[in-house]
C-alpha cells in the first residue's frame, strides 16, 4: 500500500466506531472522524484520531470511508443528497458501511454510490461493543467483487473475518437472519429458564443443564455467563432489537417470507420498551416471562 491508501475517514465513533477506528490506528492507518457527540470526538483524539470540522472533510480526498451508523434515518440524512458524504467522497474511493440497516436504504444509497462511480460495500459487523476492541467482530460483505479483495487488509484490521457473498444486498438480509436467530432464541431462552424455575429447578442448576445440553450453542452460552449474576448491563439493548425486529420484518413483507416468530418476539421486545426495560440487555425476555409467571427474583 501507499502512504496515501492508508487514509481512511470514520463517520460515527459510537459504542462499535470508537473502538473499530481504534483498531484501524493500531493496523497502522491514519484516521480521520467525525461524529456529532463532542465526547465521542474528545475521546478519539485520545486515541490518536484526527477530528474533521464536518463530515465532508473526513471523507474529502480519502480512498475508504467506514460508516458506523445507528438507523436507516441517520444512514440516508449522512450519506445522500447534495451535502451527504458520497457529494463529498473521491469518485474513485471505497464506503465500508458497517451498520445493520433496511435492505431499502441500504439499495437507495447503492444507487447514489454508483452515480458516483463509488464502490460501495455493505458490510454489517456482527458481534456487540464489548468484544469489538479484541477484534473479534466477524463481518458479512456484500457489493462490487474486487473492491472488496482490494479492501481486504482494512476489513483485517477491525474484523476477525469476513464473508463475501455478492455483488448486491446479500449482507443486509445475511445481518437480518441472523439477529433474528438471536433475537428469538432470547425468548426461547426465557421461556425455558421460567418453566424451569416453575418446576422446583434451582437458578444456577438450570443454567448448569442449558449449558451442558446439546442446546448450548455459542448464543446460549454467550448468555448463560451474565445470568449467573442476573447482570442485564446492556451490551445490545431491548430497545435496539426492537428497531431490527422492525427491519427484520419489513424485509420479510417485501420478499414474501412469512416471519411468524418474528412477529411474536418483535411484541415481546415492545412490551420490555414500554415497561421501562428499553435500555436493558435484550436478554431481558428473561425478567419478562419472569413477571408474566409471577416469579419473582432467584436465589443465586
Amino acid at each position: 500500500m501507499t502512504d496515501a491508501s492508508r487514509n481512511v475517514a470514520f463517520i460515527g465513533i459510537g459504542k462499535m466506531g470508537l473502538p473499530m477506528s481504534a483498531l484501524v490506528i493500531k493496523a497502522g492507518y491514519a484516521v480521520t472522524a467525525f461524529d456529532q457527540s463532542a465526547a465521542r470526538l474528545d475521546e478519539a483524539r485520545s486515541l490518536g484520531v484526527s477530528v474533521a470540522a464536518s463530515p465532508a472533510a473526513a471523507v474529502s480526498g480519502k480512498p475508504a470511508v467506514i460508516t458506523s451508523l445507528p438507523d436507516d434515518s441517520a444512514l440516508r440524512g449522512a450519506l445522500r443528497g447534495s451535502s451527504g458524504l458520497i457529494a463529498a467522497m473521491a469518485p474513485d474511493a471505497v464506503l465500508i458501511e458497517t451498520s445493520t440497516v433496511s435492505v431499502e436504504a441500504s439499495t437507495e444509497v447503492a444507487a447514489a454510490a454508483q452515480a458516483r462511480g463509488i464502490s460501495y460495500l455493505r458490510s454489517p459487523v456482527s458481534g456487540n461493543a464489548s468484544i469489538v476492541h479484541t477484534g473479534a467482530l466477524t463481518c458479512f460483505v456484500s457489493g462490487p467483487k474486487q473492491a472488496f479483495e482490494n479492501a481486504k487488509p482494512l476489513f483485517a484490521a477491525f474484523t476477525r473475518a469476513q464473508t463475501y457473498l455478492g455483488p448486491a444486498e446479500e449482507a443486509r438480509y445475511a445481518k437480518l437472519s441472523v439477529n433474528l436467530m438471536i433475537a428469538v432464541s432470547a425468548a426461547m431462552m426465557a421461556e425455558s429458564l421460567a418453566l424451569a424455575r416453575k418446576g422446583g429447578i434451582a437458578w444456577q442448576d438450570i443454567l448448569k443443564v442449558l449449558d451442558d445440553s446439546a442446546i448450548a450453542s455459542p448464543m446460549v452460552k454467550y448468555k448463560t455467563a451474565p445470568l449467573r449474576t442476573r447482570d442485564f448491563e446492556s451490551t445490545f439493548s431491548c430497545r435496539q432489537m426492537a428497531k431490527d425486529l422492525d427491519l427484520i420484518l419489513g424485509a420479510g413483507h417485501a420478499v414474501g417470507v412469512p416471519l411468524q416468530l418474528a412477529a411474536q418476539v418483535r411484541e415481546t421486545y415492545g412490551s420490555l420498551v414500554a415497561q421501562g426495560d428499553g435500555d436493558t440487555d435484550f436478554i431481558a425476555t428473561v425478567k419478562h416471562l419472569e413477571r408474566l409467571s409471577g416469579l419473582g427474583e432467584p436465589k443465586l
